[in-house]
């Protein structure tokens, strides 16, 4: 099983920047790639950044390409989603997942590890 922990949530007016965390732990290995979610209420979940454990790719979503950036520390076992120039819409909580190879990584469905999510609230 992999466990993961995000932190770095909060409150933040627009304009500003944030940077969340997720830690890793367990069979981390088995991890191909580490991805970040939003969920805002009423609202399905939605894709927001992966990024490919091994290598290093990245993928963004189209909303916040150019704002958002995912990195991730394999020494750490942790992935960030360092975001800057933040806006009402992007207020949501936030969510860690992580999934073994295969498949697409657009969907929630594919991924079988996730965190307890992070309250992202961002005032006009």
């Amino acid at each position: 099983q992999v466990q993961l922990v995000e932190s770095g949530g909060g409150l933040v007016q627009a304009g500003g920047s944030l940077r969340l965390s997720c830690a890793a732990s367990g069979r981390t290995f088995s991890i191909y790639t580490a991805s970040w979610f939003r969920q805002a209420p009423g609202k399905e979940r939605e894709f927001v950044a992966a990024i490919r454990w091994s290598e290093g790719n990245t993928n963004y979503a189209d909303s916040v390409k150019g704002r958002f950036t995912i990195s991730r520390d394999n020494a750490k076992n942790t992935v960030y989603l360092q975001m800057n120039s933040l806006k009402p819409e992007d207020t949501a909580v936030y969510y860690c997942a992580a999934k073994p190879t295969g498949g697409t990584k657009y969907y929630p469905s594919q991924y079988p590890h996730w965190g307890q999510g992070t309250q992202v609230t961002v005032s006009s």
